[in-house]
C-alpha cells in the first residue's frame, strides 16, 4: 500500500467536544432538540453522553457560535429557528476575509449581483402585490429622510432591495440578497461621496416600484439592471464621482 493510501485509511480520533458537538447538532437536525426548546443541562448531558463538563461546556459554545442555539447566562440556553439567515451568517467571517484578501474579488461579486437582482426582479414582478408595492414605497420614503447621512442611506438601500428580494417568497434568496449586499456596501463605504446622487438612487427605486406593481417582467428587470449599471460607475474601486 502506498504511503498515500496508508494516511487515508488512517482513523482520526475526534476530541470528546467534537464527538458531543455531533451529537447534540444530530438533535437538532432530527428534531428531538426543537427550535424554542431548552437545551438539557450540563449535568445532564454529562450523563447522557458519558463526558465530563468542559467537553459539554466547549460543544455547547461551538452549537452557539454555529447560530444553533443561544446561551443566556443565569437562564436557561434554548435551540433556535434555523433559518437561511442563520445559515449564511456563518459566511460573513470568512466572506469579509476573502473580499479583504483579494479586492477584484468585490468586482466577482457584483457580477453575482447583477444576475441574481435580475432574476429577482422579474420573479417579483410576477408576484408583486399592491402591499409589497407600498410597503417598498415606504422604504424609499424611509430612505429619503436619510439625505446627507451616508451610512443610513446605505442601510435604507439594503432594507428596499431585501424587501424587493422578499416578494419572490424564496427565503433563500432573501437572505443571499441582504448579506451580499452588506458585505458590499462595508467595502465600497470608504469610497462613496454622495453629492447629489441620492435623488438618483430615490428615482430608480421609484421606477423599479412602478414596474413592479405593474407586473411589468421585462420592464422590472430593464429598470433594475439600468439602476445597477449607474450604481457600478459610482462605485468602482478608485473612482470617486
Amino acid at each position: 500500500m502506498s504511503d498515500q493510501g496508508a494516511q487515508d485509511n488512517k482513523i482520526v480520533r475526534l476530541k470528546l467536544s467534537d464527538q458531543v458537538f455531533e451529537r447534540l447538532r444530530e438533535l437538532v437536525a432530527s428534531g428531538e432538540l426543537a427550535p424554542g426548546d431548552v437545551v438539557p443541562s450540563e449535568r445532564v448531558l454529562m450523563e447522557r453522553f458519558g463526558v465530563g463538563r468542559p467537553a459539554v461546556r466547549e460543544a455547547l459554545q461551538a452549537m452557539q457560535s454555529k447560530g444553533l442555539i443561544t446561551i443566556t447566562h443565569g437562564g436557561r440556553s434554548r435551540v433556535n429557528a434555523l433559518t437561511a439567515g442563520v445559515a449564511f451568517s456563518q459566511l460573513d467571517d470568512i466572506a469579509k476575509l476573502l473580499l479583504s484578501s483579494e479586492p477584484a474579488n468585490i468586482e466577482h461579486l457584483k457580477g453575482i449581483r447583477h444576475i441574481l437582482e435580475r432574476g429577482t426582479a422579474r420573479l417579483a414582478a410576477e408576484k408583486c402585490t399592491s402591499k409589497d408595492a407600498a410597503d417598498l414605497s415606504a422604504l424609499i420614503d424611509a430612505q429619503r429622510a436619510q439625505l446627507g447621512n451616508a451610512e443610513l442611506f446605505m442601510k435604507a438601500d439594503i432594507a428596499f432591495h431585501t424587501r424587493l428580494a422578499q416578494i419572490t417568497a424564496n427565503p433563500l434568496i432573501q437572505a443571499i440578497t441582504e448579506m451580499m449586499l452588506t458585505w458590499l456596501f462595508e467595502y465600497h463605504a470608504s469610497l462613496l461621496l454622495w453629492s447629489g446622487r441620492e435623488e438618483t438612487t430615490l428615482s430608480e427605486h421609484a421606477e423599479i416600484v412602478a414596474r413592479l406593481l405593474a407586473n411589468d417582467v421585462e420592464g422590472s428587470e430593464r429598470a433594475l439592471e439600468d439602476h445597477l449599471s449607474r450604481a457600478d460607475s459610482r462605485f468602482s474601486l478608485g473612482n470617486q464621482v
